[in-house]
């Protein structure tokens, strides 16, 4: 999922103000702009591109290196998003360690998509029911190991447990509809008043698991104040961050304290935006000196490298080549939508998604779409390349085998 991140704090994608009649109480007309309040923007990316089945089946690719130890397979999912990614990924999982126990972290802040991911997870109990599956709201430099930095945060931490019962996808959906109410509570936010950014209201860690799996998963499953194990088979680092901020801010602020709570022969794969397609080609029609894609893989290995120190020999690093390191993803089209007259939905929805990978704000829209030379640009880009299609990069972080299997924060 993308994010805007700033400081210890970070923003996902949540429901537009202006969907709202009203604005809450804690919004004010000085909040500073953030790209991501236009939710609707999101649901026409993520349902029109296939960008999030390709970067789970690029993860993926990371399970043959995996050699996890029990007392299961642990996974950290850096901005969980709709779930889409973890669902597949989840699958794949299955498939490559049908009989070994999964503990699964998902980070996510917005409601809504906790909501959207709720919906895809019951199968997922029932192909692989040793499964622990917990979501939480907590920042980066505290989520993979379920505990606030702050004590009197800590303290006030909101634990709740979820039993499945039952062995149906069917009624594991029905108690997962149930927890509504404990979502809406422990899911609030606050905006920053400097940044404007949504701050959790309660730090909040949710664990679901089977019932009638409590006995073998009871090695598995966290307990509040006991759970600072970190010590990930596999952390997913997808999209985590606005994508013009420097390689400084996000080593330090997301990449480092996800690298180290990798677990000895741990994995961390990374993706980002590389630019560089038809994406960015419509985008610069229009802006001709749009740049969004400025801090290379590379670029973030090196400063990561630096940041860690004398802790980076315990690390491996792997840029990888542009050819093992760039995959492509596309819109969604039919076989005869592209043509010399194209439907005004299909370039809406490209739009929409070359605006929303480069990330452009909606106070620099307002007068292209007023005048309505998006279209013509639109149009062009797509008979150009029959299609649009748009790049993102990957790399991996591994921690070295030769270290005993614990971490800290």
């Amino acid at each position: 999922m993308r994010e805007n991140y700033n400081g210890d704090q970070n923003y996902v994608t949540g429901m537009s103000d202006k969907k709202m009649k009203r604005k809450p109480t804690h919004i004010t007309n000085k909040r500073p702009f953030r790209f991501y309040d236009n939710r609707q923007k999101y649901l026409s990316f993520v349902n029109t591109c296939d960008e999030k089945w390709v970067v789970a089946e690029r993860a993926a690719q990371e399970l043959p290196h995996i050699q996890p130890t029990p007392p299961a397979f642990r996974l950290f999912d850096a901005g969980m998003g709709d779930g889409t990614l973890l669902s597949h990924l989840l699958r794949a999982m299955h498939r490559r360690f049908p009989t070994i126990p999964f503990y699964v972290v998902g980070k996510e802040i917005s409601l809504e998509d906790i909501r959207l991911s709720l919906e895809k997870i019951p199968d997922r109990f029932v192909e692989h029911p040793a499964s622990v599956i917990i979501l939480t709201n907590l920042y980066y430099a505290e989520a993979p190991w379920l505990m606030p930095r702050d004590a009197d945060t800590a303290a006030a931490l909101n634990w709740l447990e979820v039993s499945l019962e039952g062995d149906s996808a069917h009624g594991f959906g029905e108690q997962l509809r149930s927890v509504d109410k404990a979502l809406v509570d422990g899911w609030q936010v606050r905006a920053s008043e400097t940044t404007g950014n949504p701050l959790y209201v309660k730090p909040t860690v949710m664990v679901i698991y089977r019932k009638d799996q409590r006995f073998l998963l009871d090695g598995v499953i966290p307990r509040k104040g006991q759970a600072g194990k970190g010590n990930y088979d596999l952390a997913v680092i997808s999209q985590p961050w606005r994508a013009r901020m420097g390689a400084d801010f996000k080593v330090r602020k997301v990449l480092a304290p996800l690298v180290k709570s990798l677990a000895p022969g741990g994995r961390a794969i990374t993706i980002q935006s590389a630019g560089r397609d038809p994406g960015v080609e419509l985008v610069q029609k229009i802006w001709p000196e749009e740049n969004p894609f400025r801090v290379h893989r590379k670029e973030l290995i090196k400063t990561l490298t630096a940041h860690l120190g004398s802790e980076a020999r315990h690390f491996k690093f792997n840029p990888g080549t542009d050819a093992t390191s760039l995959f492509r993803y596309r819109m969604h089209t039919l076989p005869d939508e592209i043509s010399e007259s194209i439907g005004t939905s299909t370039l809406f929805a490209a739009w929409n998604a070359a605006i929303y990978v480069s990330q452009i704000e909606d106070e620099r829209l307002e007068p292209v779409v007023s005048s309505g030379e998006y279209l013509e640009a639109t149009s062009q880009i797509l008979q150009k390349y029959n299609g649009l299609w748009f790049n993102d990069e990957a790399f991996t972080v591994s921690r070295k085998r030769d270290q005993s299997r614990s971490s800290t924060g």
